[in-house]
């Protein structure tokens, strides 16, 4: 019986993410939820208190998912630049979005406290630690000594989330590549 009721808690989440991403957090009812995950009604409220608090545990999963995988990649081998690019050249959804940076334009999540939190935390995050490597890249002399390292990661996130956002418009995956190869050729220009 425990290990169902894991399992069902874990469909909920799980089921939760997907709608979140696809939906949004008002498209994401409770009946969703459940119709997706296979779980009551009884399991969704003995699991969690309603869908702010599953939307809640959704949300702090997609952003412990991107915190890992750009951690993963940002931690292996190369050169700052090569790690770098490793992530922004990561196979996504382009099309679909960030699961994270999409709930930016969602004004429920934005709204509540608790349900933005952890997208601020995940952007500063990422931002932060895009900054450390810059300025790791700067000592090691593979950048320019006067690239502002703080305003350089602000400004690849920012490429990463636009190009998702041009993605979309045109209709084609091509658009974000285009965008994550710019940032790159402005990174690889090192004064000498």
């Amino acid at each position: 019986m425990y290990g169902d009721s894991v399992d069902k808690r874990e469909r909920l989440i799980e089921s939760t993410r997907e709608l979140l991403w696809e939906r949004g957090y008002v498209g994401t009812s409770p009946k969703a939820i459940q119709e997706r995950s296979g779980a009551g009604q009884g399991s969704m409220y003995h699991h969690f208190q309603g869908k702010s608090e599953l939307a809640l545990a959704a949300i702090g999963r997609n952003a412990d998912d991107l915190r890992a995988k750009a951690e993963a990649e940002f931690a292996g081998p190369g050169s700052v630049v090569e790690r770098i690019a490793v992530y922004l050249r990561r196979e996504r959804d382009v099309l679909k979005g960030c699961p994270v940076g999409k709930l930016t334009q969602d004004p429920d999540v934005m709204a509540d406290p608790d349900l933005r939190r952890p997208v601020e935390e995940t952007f500063g995050w990422l931002t932060g630690r895009l900054a450390e490597l810059l300025d790791e890249g700067r000592a090691a002399g593979e950048l320019d000594r006067s690239l502002d390292p703080a305003a350089t990661a602000t400004a690849l996130v920012a490429v990463l989330q636009g190009g998702y956002v041009l993605a979309r418009a045109a209709g084609s995956p091509d658009v974000f590549a285009k965008a994550v190869e710019g940032a790159l050729g402005l990174l690889a220009t090192k004064e000498n």
